[in-house]
């Protein structure tokens, strides 16, 4: 179908052929799709088998919160994937869009963001966007690559989901996974980190609570910083106490937003497992903690707003997600 209508400005399936007018058919009579107030698009559906090698897309809208990209797999009721648009592309604050080099997450500029997950499905896949806005989204770009093939029975599934929650004094741990049945790999973490206290705040350990754990993970990673490939207080020296911002293959932290100590302060920070999958055969929990310094030397529990996105693999069927929260509450 690609290329073959004839400019119609007219017509809403083709409101952005108007450009191409004089060209005619061929000429990007259909760059953009619109995508109004409380709709769903269908990006792509596709029979396996089959394996998604890219997705691109962008948009003009402001609050990518309000977008909510969604995948299902082989005909299941049950998303996936359902994350926000930004955070699944390692961009949670709409307010501060930034860069973002990695290898299977991208983001450039201005907001072009691109994933290279490999996703493998034998039978269906369904690639949704949802505009929960009562504004209307009047450009939607996009792409997704596949290639059809035979899938082996030995390949899982991929699976992202996001939570936002306010971390407390008497539980300043953030939930990123839990409840998740069967067998897998963790593949990867982002964090939209809105740090609501003064000085340090990623002092925390990340767990990983895997096949029956109980009150002790199988994985405890140093803390928050070490685990994202930074190091004391992802500061460029112990004398500028200030968090620098970095961008690498398979950690980083591609924002830092910083305008004053005392105020909020916004960071941006993903870790892609690639080379390294956290594997499990029938559960997973993963948890982050939110801890700064007392001025005596102790942690400080912190009462911070922390979105997160978790990124794995696992055989199906998957447990059902729990609801994702509407729009304002985002």
């Amino acid at each position: 179908m690609a290329c073959r209508w004839d400019p119609d400005p007219h017509d809403p399936y083709l409101s952005h052929s108007g450009p191409a007018s004089e060209l005619g058919r061929g000429w990007k009579v259909r760059p953009f799709i619109r995508l109004p107030a409380s709709q769903t698009a269908v990006l792509a559906d596709i029979d396996g088998p089959a394996c998604i090698n890219q997705l691109w897309i962008t948009s003009n809208f402001g609050e990518y919160r309000k977008l909510v990209f969604r995948i299902f797999w082989d005909d299941e009721e049950s998303p996936s994937v359902e994350v926000p648009l930004g955070d699944f592309f390692a961009m949670g604050h709409d307010s501060a869009p930034h860069l973002v080099n990695s290898l299977p997450v991208v983001v450039g500029p201005y907001r072009g963001c691109g994933c290279f997950w490999q996703m493998p499905f034998r039978k269906h896949c369904r690639v949704t966007l949802e505009n929960e806005a009562s504004e209307d989204a009047d450009i939607i770009a996009y792409k997704i690559m596949y290639q059809p093939g035979e899938i082996g029975p030995e390949l899982a599934y991929f699976h992202a989901q996001w939570r936002r929650g306010r971390t407390t004094r008497e539980r300043p741990e953030h939930t990123l996974i839990d409840g998740v049945r069967g067998a897998g790999v963790y593949v990867g973490t982002y964090l939209a980190w809105t740090s609501l206290a003064t000085g340090w705040w990623g002092e925390g350990e990340v767990k990983f609570y895997l096949d029956g754990d109980g009150d002790y993970p199988t994985i405890a990673d140093n803390g928050t910083e070490d685990y994202f490939g930074g190091a004391w207080c992802f500061y460029r020296d112990p004398h500028t106490p200030i968090e620098t911002e970095f961008s690498f293959p398979y950690s980083g932290m591609p924002l830092a937003k910083i305008q004053q100590p005392h105020a909020p302060r916004l960071f941006s920070l993903y870790r892609w497992h690639v080379q390294d999958p956290i594997g499990f055969s029938k559960d997973l929990r993963v948890t982050v903690q939110a801890l700064g310094w007392w001025p005596e030397r102790k942690y400080q529990p912190l009462c911070d707003d922390i979105a997160s996105v978790a990124y794995w693999y696992q055989t199906e069927p998957h447990v059902a997600f729990p609801i994702l929260p509407p729009a304002p509450v985002r």
